[in-house]
């Protein structure tokens, strides 16, 4: 790969002066034909690492990608950054396709994107072939794992495809531990060993918070309240609770809609279109609600119920903060949510090995919720990533209250041990409170060492200390014996007194500590709010008329810079991020208006391409001495000069002497203009 064309592409086309850590080797690997897969945090910029190599090379790029709706926003945003592209989707019209096949035919579109289902379609790898593909890019490709939170079995048929093809094949995906990323590679690359990048899961944007349920309603109408105008995702466990809780919202004077995988297809497209087309709407949904997601400011995501695993809880907050900037995560839980999800692993009709290990993922997911320090250092630690506290999450907001609960903890792991480890938590603390029932008595657990002996604590205390137990992965549910709470190895240096445990104070906190630390009202300073928000009406005018979303105009990143470097010139545009050749172009003009109050100094169209580069600067002193010797050194000769198009050839080619020079400009103008350009290209 040539790096220098790889950076030229960045700029041209994305507006980016670097790329993102642990982009450019992946950009490398993939555009020299190595299979590669690639585990990059949410908002990492995956998609740019194979969108580039797609320029880099020839031929075709095909990408698998889940949602419609994802794949209508990325083509939506090549297209506006001059990129051919484009998706076939059962969605599409009947023109729609054939003015698609027709462009791949003539070899126009460089990158593909077609859903898995696409694949079951016969004839699919043998229309792929004569539209030249030399290359397959998966995203998502933790759906093709069974261990995966989100299996999608048409994903199966990829690997096939590859091998029809003959082409790399380059997977990527944020979430995928070590067993997801072993079943990736042996659907994927089927005995290919493809070179791994793992480049880290910290989004050290996003604010982290926990919080036990307390009229969760209340808790969540609060929060979004404080976070209005400001887009958002509320994500539930169940249909009908997305529309209570959007309902609720909206009588609370907030925008609000619903989203399940129960609505109308028009009604769910309708639901996308207007969140990704208007500012500040919060969508209230359920996990089907996901990686359709591309947009980019989503300030905040709160779940009101529990996720089910640490995937997908990661999966679901990284929604936030994919433009870099501040983000918050809120996630709600109380034993409810933890005896449904419960359940829900054990009515299941998965392998009783898959029980266990979703029983100890679900039990990862709540030693974060019950961690006593950092939760990004407990979220990273899942993924086998180290890192020290943050001081961006509740916990190092206000550190919890703890305590040493190592008895308390014996007393639990001796209970399960003397009734054999075949009953649930119910049971075990009606032992530990002596409590005189028919179960106790028919099983003779009256008479048990521990009957009795933590009659300290009461069945509330005892119910939130055997929750934070299951978080440390001291016990497991058993799904083979309906629930009944088993140890783990870590468990025996407890119960043998020779490790201790600590635990929080698992009280509902006063609302007063519970409510959620307010985020700033701004993220430009404050003279820059005005500009700031006339940019934005400025986008949202232009969005419209184009019917795309606000964001495929431009970031709420790029607007914050301009309004903070308040660029004068369209070199000086040229240079904030997120603004390509392609985009400005298109809005260029229109945005420095808005920041000058008047229209900006005309340029030439040829000038205006080699815009924030150092050929643009060229070009201008080329012009500039152009001008003292139309007429000659002396200024007595004919007048002669060259067009902006030469000029641009110029500074663009970079002739190194006389002869390259002439075979742009001709000898008669290289006798005029020579030594003079020659002069201002060596000292570029």
């Amino acid at each position: 790969m040539a790096i220098d064309t790889a950076h030229t592409l960045l700029r041209e086309v994305w507006g980016f002066d670097s790329f993102r850590p642990g982009q450019e080797e992946i950009v490398r690997a993939v555009a020299e034909g190595q299979d590669v897969l690639a585990v990059m945090p949410t908002g990492g910029g995956k998609s740019l690492c194979y969108q580039l190599p797609a320029l880099l090379r020839d031929g075709l790029t095909v990408v698998i990608s889940p949602l419609i709706a994802l794949m209508r926003d990325q083509v939506r945003a090549l297209k506006a950054a001059g990129v051919e592209a484009g998706a076939y989707t059962s969605a599409n019209t009947e023109e729609e396709n054939e003015a698609l096949r027709e462009s791949l035919r003539e070899g126009r579109i460089r990158l593909l994107y077609l859903a898995p289902e696409r694949l079951a379609q016969s004839g699919t790898a043998a229309a792929l072939k004569r539209w030249g593909a030399t290359a397959i890019a998966v995203d998502e490709a933790h759906c093709v794992a069974q261990w995966g939170h989100d299996f999608r079995p048409d994903y199966l048929r990829i690997g096939a495809l590859r091998a029809a093809l003959g082409v790399p094949l380059a997977a990527f995906t944020a979430t995928a531990d070590e067993e997801t990323r072993d079943e990736i590679v042996e659907r994927l690359f089927a005995g290919r060993e493809p070179r791994v990048f793992l480049r880290g899961f910290d989004r050290p944007n996003i604010h982290l918070g926990f919080a036990l349920k307390d009229s969760p309603r209340r808790q969540v109408i609060d929060y979004a309240t404080r976070r209005k105008g400001r887009a958002g995702i509320v994500y539930c466990g169940t249909r009908n609770k997305t529309e209570v809780l959007a309902q609720a919202l909206r009588e609370a004077g907030l925008s609000a809609i619903a989203y399940h995988a129960g609505l109308e297809p028009d009604a769910r497209r309708l639901a996308e279109e207007r969140f990704q087309r208007e500012d500040g709407l919060i969508v209230v949904a359920t996990v089907a609600f996901g990686m359709g997601v591309d947009k980019p400011d989503i300030r905040w995501v709160m779940h009101a119920d529990l996720p089910k695993s640490v995937e997908a809880y990661y999966q679901e907050i990284g929604r936030a903060g994919r433009d870099g900037l501040p983000a918050e995560a809120l996630t709600l839980y109380g034993p409810e949510d933890i005896r449904l999800r419960r359940s829900q692993i054990d009515e299941g009709g998965a392998p009783e090995a898959r029980k266990v290990a979703d029983h100890g993922r679900l039990n990862a997911l709540l030693g974060i919720a019950e961690a006593t320090g950092c939760r990004r250092v407990a979220l990273l630690g899942y993924f086998d990533e180290q890192a020290g506290p943050c001081g961006a999450c509740d916990n190092c907001d206000r550190p919890a209250e703890v305590f040493d609960a190592t008895t308390p903890a014996r007393m639990v792991l001796s209970a399960a041990i003397r009734t054999e480890e075949r009953f649930g938590a119910g049971h075990l603390i009606d032992i530990l409170l002596g409590e005189d029932t028919d179960k106790i008595r028919s099983w003779n657990h009256d008479k048990l060492p521990t009957f009795g002996v933590g009659r300290e604590w009461d069945r509330k205390q005892w119910q939130a200390m055997i929750r934070q137990m299951l978080g440390q992965d001291l016990l497991r549910p058993d799904p083979g014996r309906h629930g009944a709470l088993r140890l783990t190895q870590i468990a025996a240096p407890v119960l043998r007194g020779e490790q201790a445990v600590t635990m929080r104070r698992d009280v509902l906190p006063p609302r007063s500590r519970s409510t959620p630390r307010d985020e700033p009202r701004t993220l430009v300073a404050e003279e820059n709010e005005g500009l700031l928000s006339a940019l934005k009406s400025h986008r949202r005018a232009l969005a419209q008329a184009a019917n795309v979303p606000a964001y495929v105009v431009f970031t709420d990143r790029t607007l914050m810079e301009m309004a903070e470097r308040r660029p004068t010139t369209l070199d000086a545009m040229a240079q904030i991020g997120g603004v390509g050749a392609k985009k400005l172009d298109t809005y260029g003009r229109s945005f420095l208006e808005v920041i000058l109050g008047e229209s900006p100094e005309a340029m030439h169209p040829r000038r205006q391409k080699l815009a924030g580069r150092e050929e643009g600067t060229v070009f201008d002193r080329l012009q500039a001495a152009q001008a003292g010797l139309i007429r000659g050194p002396d200024g007595r000769d004919k007048p002669l000069s060259l067009n902006a198009s030469a000029l641009a050839r110029i500074a663009a080619q970079h002739p190194r002497d006389i002869g390259g020079l002439e075979r742009i400009i001709g000898p008669r103008a290289v006798e005029r203009f020579g030594e003079a350009f020659l002069e201002i290209l060596r000292d570029a």
